[in-house]
């Protein structure tokens, strides 16, 4: 599935007519909700940002167990000590039951991350267009400058490094705004209100 869905992302980016079609289409909708008619493209940016990173978050948050994953983790991490504690001592014996173990303790990891691939349908359906929207958003704009503490003419498409500079912006904003929405996400799902509400949503999980 991860494999299919990277085929059809790298297809429609790099097919320029669906591209077109997505964020045009899009952008009867982004336009007159966060576009503030291109006058202020940084408010765009971020508010596209939170958009992009809070589906993200929800999305894996509602398909990931946290419990799961840190008993998955602990787990792995006293295996890891008694491994190396055993093979410091010279204990081959009990090297030899620990290798033994190993596979059940890698099958409960893997039992424990694979929900952290069902986000990725989402990912693709609902956040990737919404990346192109801005990329086509932006690039109609007619001023595209902010300031900055070095200057008055910064350039959204400068290109400091690798990247253009509001692509740039874009990340560094996700990254932190990203870290706060998932771990306040991590800490609902441990209440009551999300387990049932997850139990709604995904009857499954019951």
């Amino acid at each position: 599935m991860l494999m299919v869905l990277m085929f059809l992302m790298i297809f429609v980016f790099g097919n320029q007519a669906i591209a077109n079609w997505l964020a045009v289409s899009l952008n009867t909708v982004f336009y007159p909700l966060i576009g503030f008619d291109g006058s202020f493209p940084l408010v765009t940016l971020i508010l596209a940002g939170i958009i992009v990173v809070f589906l993200s978050s929800f999305f894996n948050s509602l398909f990931t167990d946290w419990k799961k994953m840190g008993e998955a983790q602990e787990l792995s991490r006293a295996f890891q000590k008694e491994i190396s504690k055993a093979r410091k001592e010279g204990n081959t014996n009990r090297v030899n039951k620990l290798m033994k173990m190993q596979p059940q303790i890698m099958k409960k990891q893997t039992d424990a991350s694979s929900g952290m691939m069902k986000p990725m349908i989402f990912l693709f359906i609902f956040i990737v267009p919404i990346f192109m929207w801005l990329r086509y958003f932006l690039g109609g704009l007619d001023h595209y400058f902010f300031t900055v503490p070095w200057g008055d003419g910064a350039s959204l498409f400068y290109k400091p490094f690798l990247m253009q500079a509001w692509l740039w912006l874009y990340l560094i904003f996700s990254m932190v705004v990203g870290q706060v929405i998932r771990q306040g996400l991590k800490w609902i799902t441990w209440t009551d209100w999300w387990k049932s509400t997850k139990g709604k949503i995904l009857p499954s999980a019951k």
